[in-house]
């Protein structure tokens, strides 16, 4: 997945008139963001999360206010946020809305002399409103979002309208999910927008030091995309409701068997009203690692 990095990179440095697919290029911005969770789009779970999922579940009757920062190496110098508020209703579930922006840094604009004259913008953001639902051991949830995606002088406008499930089978003992991500065609080879499914089962259930602790397997995959598709193998644990961590290895489709699984860990903690998140991708090909930190708190 770094290497999408290094690769728009170079599309950066061409003119922008060769470059024919910004929304593309967008949504690839955007899955060099996604390389930092530590498990599948489709089980990603918090306020931030429905940028992945839109069927999203709070354990909280207050509002709730989400951030994430997201880091990658030097070589790619990609940067994003994603801010999110939810605020559940007694009626119609839960409303929100999400925000998130990924970008380049530091790509410099040149003429006709190794010197720079400017900077080269290349981001990506999408604003958008998400609502889900419980539905008896089923949560769903569907986004409108607009998004913009700029190259240089040329910007690039669409709206896309996703939908998610997620469904539990005795109680936790399995998850299924499953969820359309930045979807604005039918098409199912279109490289601007992702399928994403995962399923999780709960593999032991027990105490450490009279904490109740509950661990799980996963496996995700994302498709529909006109590349071969991404997957995910992956655990988890969760101690009490205070701590937690997971851990995936992941393989990218676009470039075959050549990227070989890369690593991804992540940790999960509750203090009070405010949950944190903290995340490495291992990387490949010692590109170097990119991180994720998060904070979302609950007010009443």
């Amino acid at each position: 997945m770094q290497r999408i990095g290094v690769l728009l990179l170079a599309l950066a440095a061409l003119p922008i008139g060769l470059i024919a697919a910004q929304d593309a290029t967008g949504a690839t911005l955007w899955r060099v963001a996604g390389a930092t969770l530590p498990l599948p789009a489709a089980l990603a779970t918090g306020p931030a999360a429905a940028l992945w999922n839109p069927a999203q579940e709070s354990d909280s009757a207050h509002l709730i206010l989400a951030l994430e920062a997201i880091q990658t190496p030097p070589t790619i110098d990609a940067n994003g946020i994603v801010a999110a508020i939810r605020l559940p209703t007694t009626k119609i579930g839960e409303l929100g809305l999400i925000y998130g922006r990924v970008g380049l840094s530091d790509i410099s604009q040149t003429i006709d002399s190794p010197d720079p004259t400017g900077s080269v913008p290349v981001y990506t953001f999408a604003l958008g409103g998400t609502w889900s639902q419980r539905l008896g051991a089923t949560t769903v949830g569907a986004t409108l979002a607009f998004h913009e995606t700029r190259l240089d002088i040329q910007r690039s406008d669409r709206m896309t309208f996703d939908v998610g499930a997620s469904h539990s089978f005795s109680g936790d003992v399995v998850r299924l999910a499953a969820a359309t991500h930045f979807f604005s065609s039918l098409r199912v080879d279109d490289p601007a927008q992702d399928i994403y499914a995962g399923v999780e089962a709960r593999v032991w259930r027990g105490a450490l030091s009279a904490e109740p602790v509950v661990v799980r397997l996963r496996y995700g995959i994302a498709f529909a995309h006109g590349f071969q598709a991404d997957h995910q193998l992956g655990i988890g644990a969760q101690f009490a409701k205070t701590f937690g961590f997971d851990f995936l290895v992941a393989h990218e489709g676009s470039y075959g068997a050549e990227s070989g699984w890369r690593p991804v860990a992540g940790a999960r903690i509750a203090i009070g009203k405010y949950n944190l998140t903290l995340a490495r991708d291992g990387g490949v090909n010692d590109v170097g690692a990119a991180y994720r930190v998060g904070i979302d708190a609950r007010f009443k």
